[in-house]
């Protein structure tokens, strides 16, 4: 607590010119939040709510319903939104001129901070618009003939999964889809599923970091490195893992990755990245077509025609208020946030969380299952009587409500899903709201 004091005494000038300061100036203000407790474990910081508090008043934010869906796109801090909308406006003025002579070339900047973060050469690094189109480069790039297989499995996303059906269905390649139990505690197992199910004529294989219906974490560098040992190639979807958890793509040595940035990294809606290892950038096809002149640049998987700048200009004001926290407190407070509503709703007999709850296999996503109730109408019951929004996951295989809190979630609203979810369990899903 005398950290804090120190902190405040420091960062609240006397007038109130100095309040108008400390309530514009967000970046800074949780830069020097940060310095305040950097003798501290990330550990012991998670539950600070002093600290935390600190964060949750940099976002604009409506606090009379609870998001608990921010794996699909998280709001961005004041900082990131406010430098969305200063390049827009900067664009305004004279697109032609402003977007590609000052603001796209500027992106070579955020290309550069965001592969430092990655852990990857600059040169390996395509911005795209999402996770999505960022894999399907992938996926629609690779050459694959008649009978050649890609192996996957049959929880990875549907969008990914869609795009393997239609080169089933236009290239007649072979698709093989894996089950695997969840939560998957030991996941060794993964690597033993996915390796037993390879064949001579397997060419790809596709899986998440962590899956965006239970965040099931895969052993990536094992079944990278087991994979090219074979010669085949290896896609990892990592929508839910970047900005996320601490690790470095170098370390993982696949050789395709894509990751929204609009999910855990905080970044402005429809801004993503794409990694190629160096030697496949050639080789790989490009969904929109570039010169000639480009086959080996990794700015090829760019040429979309006329896109915004602004957007992947304001990821660099994401990346610094992600570094401002730091990853390793930010995965600590997203599982702290995920063990605040698990450790209490997991005690109910009906309930079964269907996410690993090992400290280095869980973070901020979690699926809870409610047994008798139909997601969708958990869901309804949920959204209409307490304002609360999740997920609703419907797999062939299971059910469950997906909950994703972030760094600005506070604790009383995780108390009031538990609570909501009792009320559920106990109540029926009777959308009144006497």
């Amino acid at each position: 607590m005398q950290a804090r004091r120190d902190f405040l005494r420091q960062v609240v000038p006397a007038g109130a010119a100095g309040l108008v300061g400390l309530k514009t100036n967000w970046l800074e203000r949780v830069v020097s939040a940060t310095s305040a407790v950097a003798d501290r474990s990330a550990a012991d910081l998670a539950a600070d709510e002093s600290y935390w508090r600190e964060i949750q008043q940099a976002f604009t934010l409506d606090r009379t319903i609870i998001n608990l869906n921010n794996g699909y796109t998280c709001p961005s801090p004041r900082v990131v939104h406010e430098a969305l909308k200063r390049y827009l406006d900067m664009s305004n003025q004279a697109p032609i001129h402003y977007m590609w002579n000052l603001l796209e070339p500027n992106v070579e900047t955020v290309r550069r901070n965001l592969a430092a973060e990655a852990g990857c050469d600059a040169e390996e690094l395509a911005i795209t618009r999402n996770a999505s189109e960022g894999l399907q480069i992938a996926q629609l790039g690779i050459d694959l003939h008649p009978g050649d297989e890609v192996l996957t499995t049959n929880q990875d996303y549907g969008r990914m999964l869609d795009t393997w059906e239609q080169r089933v269905r236009r290239d007649k390649i072979k698709l093989t889809k894996i089950s695997f139990p969840v939560p998957t505690t030991n996941v060794a197992e993964l690597k033993d599923r996915v390796e037993r199910a390879i064949t001579p004529k397997t060419k790809v294989i596709h899986f998440c970091h962590i899956t965006n219906l239970t965040g099931q974490l895969f052993p990536v560098r094992d079944i990278a490195r087991m994979a090219r040992s074979r010669g085949i190639q290896t896609i990892v979807d990592g929508a839910h893992a970047f900005a996320h958890f601490p690790f470095k793509l170098r370390d993982l040595e696949v050789d395709y990755y894509g990751t929204s940035l609009h999910k855990w990294l905080l970044a402005p809606v429809g801004t993503g990245f794409l990694y190629v290892r160096r030697e496949n950038i050639e080789k790989l096809w490009a969904l929109t077509p570039p010169p000639a002149s480009k086959m080996k640049d990794i700015r090829k998987f760019e040429e979309v025609g006329t896109h915004p700048a602004a957007n992947h200009n304001a990821i660099a004001e994401a990346l610094a208020f992600h570094q401002a926290i730091g990853i390793e407190r930010k995965s600590a407070r997203l599982r702290y946030l995920t063990d605040r509503f698990a450790t209490r709703l997991e005690k109910h007999p009906r309930v079964k969380i269907l996410s690993s709850r090992l400290p280095d296999q869980a973070w901020g996503l979690a699926n809870v299952s409610l047994e008798g109730v139909d997601v969708s109408k958990a869901y309804d019951f949920l959204w209409t009587k307490y304002r609360i929004i999740t997920a609703a996951i419907k797999h062939a295989e299971y059910q469950g409500l997906r909950v994703t809190p972030n760094v600005y979630t506070t604790l009383e609203e995780l108390d009031t899903f538990s609570t909501a979810i009792e009320d559920l369990l106990k109540n029926g899903a009777t959308t009144s709201q006497a």
